[in-house]
């Protein structure tokens, strides 16, 4: 349970803050780009959870043929819905960081 559940949650969670916050030194300050830092963590993590569930379907021990044996759409199509659903756990976490990046702010006014 705690591998299989608890662990990949937390790895989740604290990816839902840092990401956010080091995406920040990369993007300028302004509300406009931090809209965009937004959806730029949001669609990284997604990418980052579907690499994780098959991370764990690897650990495992499922080949990547037998995975992918009702085609590799299909498997995608598996991992996004997997690593959407896991935006319920990463996505509030995502949020309360991109919403305190204001606050270090250095020139730009919110």
């Amino acid at each position: 349970m705690l591998a299989g559940v608890i662990l990949p949650a937390l790895a989740l969670g604290l990816a839902g803050w840092i990401l956010p916050r080091l995406l920040a030194r990369v993007f300028p300050e302004g509300v406009r780009p931090l809209v965009w830092l937004a959806l730029t963590a949001a669609l990284l993590m997604i990418l980052l959870s579907m690499a994780l569930f098959l991370g764990l379907y690897r650990i495992e021990g499922a080949p990547p043929d037998a995975l992918a044996r009702a085609g590799w759409a299909a498997l995608v199509w598996h991992l996004l819905r997997l690593a959407l659903a896991s935006a319920l756990i990463w996505g509030p976490i995502l949020a309360l960081s991109v919403a305190g990046l204001p606050g270090r702010w250095k020139t730009a006014r919110w």
